[in-house]
């Protein structure tokens, strides 16, 4: 996730304050991403470093500042919002690495082990799921954000499930557990 564009996204609605671009942040993503009040200052400095914001005390004398985007910060946000992600390249999933792992390792029954990660994302999957019940139908942000994490683990499944088949059918050795993944080439204007 891209804060410092989520930022620069928040800021092109008008000036703001630190609090505010992290009430606004959490309240526009469905208070699915909390972010705290040290990270938005810390992106708005590299951001001001950057020359994609600008700051400005606040009014009274205050000790806020009040932050803005530059001309950079817009041209930056609109390539942001147009560039599809670099996702030719798998990312380190911790659990696809546990399994990988786990396969090289005596006397593990890695079947078992799929199956303790397979009940563990079917109880997020019911827990999210009674977030969605619960959530007002036009609370458009929440129920998008729970979407995309309700396929998001969906997809885990049942790579877990094929993972399972696969370990069950195949006798694994160590040559073809070590096998390295093809590089993938990344599209046209994907960003790393």
């Amino acid at each position: 996730m891209s804060v410092p564009h989520a930022l620069l996204a928040l800021l092109s609605e008008g000036s703001k304050y630190g609090l505010q671009l992290r009430e606004e942040f959490e309240a526009r993503t469905g208070e699915v991403w909390p972010l705290n009040v040290g990270q938005v200052y810390t992106t708005l400095q590299r951001l001001e470093r950057d020359g994609l914001v600008e700051s400005e005390n606040g009014a009274d004398e205050s000790p806020q500042k009040l932050f803005r985007i530059t001309e950079a910060g817009a041209a930056e946000l609109s390539g942001w919002l147009r560039t599809p992600p670099d996702l030719a390249s798998p990312p380190r999933d911790e659990l696809v690495i546990k399994v990988l792992v786990a396969l090289h390792l005596p006397g593990v029954d890695v079947p078992e082990v799929l199956q303790v990660h397979r009940r563990y994302l079917v109880q997020l999957m019911q827990q999210w799921t009674r977030i969605k019940e619960d959530a007002a139908d036009d609370d458009l942000a929440l129920l998008l954000a729970v979407d995309a994490e309700l396929f998001r683990l969906d997809s885990v499944v049942r790579w877990l499930d094929s993972a399972d088949g696969r370990i069950r059918r195949t006798p694994v050795t160590r040559a073809a557990a070590a096998a390295p993944l093809p590089r993938l080439r990344r599209p046209a204007g994907a960003r790393r």
